[in-house]
């Protein structure tokens, strides 16, 4: 035998033995896990089918690196020491199908793979950047664009409404400083600016007080709600206007006992229906057409006929008739307590009644007239107020129509004592009750039996002679 022979020999020998020495050190550890794991079996088989290298693979690398040839080594013989190792087409042989579910005896399909998979990750759709994904975000710009018109609204409004106002007040200081002796002072401490008040972003008061005839007079700037842009809009379903509201407050002495108003149609029911003094004195409405020579719309509430003649006169009448859109109402009482109060509200004494004028007057701001426009359109009417001051002080009822104007009264306030008698003996019927039964809880509680006797006589004695009919006695 050739030496080339006896080391090719030698190689194949020693690769042999070194494989048999590593499966039977492998089968030893094998073992001892199979024994402290039983499902050690099935670990293998994970393991070896798709750990992705089998132990013969393993050898046949060894044997690879082995026979690396040398520097000196010819190819030739490297060819020739090349050795393949056979594995078995199936090593599962020995499993039981009907054992394991799952399992194909085909060895040769694939692996599934999704046994070892661990959970499975889901990420969500998450939207696409601002600037490439606009129409998730309508909501938000929708909203955004809502809140940016509102407050510019509100901004707006606020500006105008303070505008008119001030506006007004300037054009009128120089007339209101010669009638009054303080102008912007409503007399309370805490008010140390004089001037124009603002009561809210829409109503401006001023206070004027001073002059002979009246106790005070308030005006009252009652503007649109400009800055409310939910009451813009609904203004534009049920139109208003901004109204100028002047309010005397007479003396005592220096106006008679009657109630009258003048008001368009509109304006007079709703007064009638809210108003005390006009519902309970002169809810019946008039036309102002055929007693004064007034525009149609306008209608007459008067207690005493001769009233509303005397006071309504041509000067008044005319203004009326060039101007009528301004008039809103005009309304004169010495009964004047505010707006109707409710069955529920309804007070045990009569109310508190204040001799006043009320004028209403309404802005033409909605005419295309500017601001300062307006204003000076507005100034007859405000003049025309000192007139009415001084031609009410001046005016007395005829002894007849006195007579009637006290009489009136007088049904107003037995009608009031007669409506709330009834609810004063409930309440003092329920007082006298609620007083015995706390008596009777008082006896029940003491241990003296005597006492309670006596109680109960004493009780039974009273319903007795509730029970009795009322018999009067007759002398003869």
């Amino acid at each position: 035998m050739s030496p080339v022979d006896r080391s090719h020999w030698l190689t194949i020998f020693a690769l042999t033995l070194l494989f048999v020495s590593y499966n039977i050190a492998n089968a030893g550890v094998n073992h001892v896990d199979i024994e402290d794991n039983e499902f050690a079996e099935f670990e293998d088989f994970e393991v070896e089918d798709f750990g992705g290298t089998t132990q013969e693979q393993k050898v046949v690398e060894q044997q690879a690196e082995s026979n690396v040839p040398s520097p000196g080594r010819d190819s030739a013989v490297d060819d020739e020491e090349e050795a393949t190792v056979e594995t078995e087409d199936n090593e599962f042989e020995h499993v039981d199908e009907d054992e394991y579910e799952g399992y194909e005896k085909d060895s040769s399909s694939k692996p599934d793979l999704k046994l070892n998979e661990g959970p499975k990750i889901t990420f969500a759709q998450l939207p696409a950047h601002l600037r490439s994904n606009w129409e998730s975000y309508y909501l938000e710009i929708m909203i955004l664009a809502g809140l940016f018109v509102y407050f510019f609204n509100f901004f707006l409004g606020r500006s105008k409404n303070q505008k008119i106002a001030e506006t007004w007040f300037e054009a009128f200081k120089g007339p209101l400083k010669e009638a009054f002796a303080l102008v912007g002072d409503d007399g309370k401490l805490e008010n140390s600016q004089s001037g124009l008040m603002k009561e809210s972003e829409n109503v401006y008061l001023l206070w004027c007080s001073g002059r002979t005839s009246c106790e005070a007079v308030l005006y009252e700037l009652r503007l649109l709600k400009r800055q409310d842009l939910v009451a813009m809009v609904v203004n534009l379903f049920k139109p208003q206007q901004d109204q100028v509201h002047v309010k005397v407050f007479m003396n005592d002495g220096d106006m008679d006992t009657f109630v009258m108003c003048l008001a368009a149609k509109k304006t007079g029911s709703r007064l009638v229906r809210e108003m005390a003094d006009i519902s309970v004195y002169c809810p019946e409405k008039k036309s102002a057409a055929d007693k004064l020579g007034l525009p149609n719309n306008f209608v007459l509430m008067s207690e005493i006929g001769e009233v509303a003649t005397t006071l309504i006169d041509v000067r008044v009448c005319s203004l009326i008739n060039k101007m009528p859109e301004i008039i809103e109402s005009i309304h004169f009482s010495d009964q004047y307590s505010g707006p109707k109060q409710t069955e529920e509200t309804a007070p045990s004494k009569m109310p508190e009644v204040k001799k006043m004028l009320i004028f209403t007057f309404n802005l033409p701001l909605k005419n295309g007239k500017s601001i300062a426009d307006a204003v000076e359109y507005i100034r007859p009417a405000i003049m025309m107020t000192f007139y009415c001051i001084e031609r009410v002080k001046r005016f007395r009822l005829s002894k007849e129509s006195k007579t009637r104007a006290d009489k009136n009264r007088q049904k107003v306030e037995e009608a009031f004592l007669k409506s709330t008698h009834a609810a004063r003996a409930e309440a003092a019927a329920a007082k006298r009750e609620e007083k015995r039964r706390l008596e009777k809880e008082k006896i029940l509680q003491e241990d003296d039996p005597e006492k309670q006797r006596k109680w109960e006589e004493k009780e039974a004695k009273r319903l007795a002679k509730k029970r009795m009919p009322k018999m009067k006695a007759i002398k003869v």
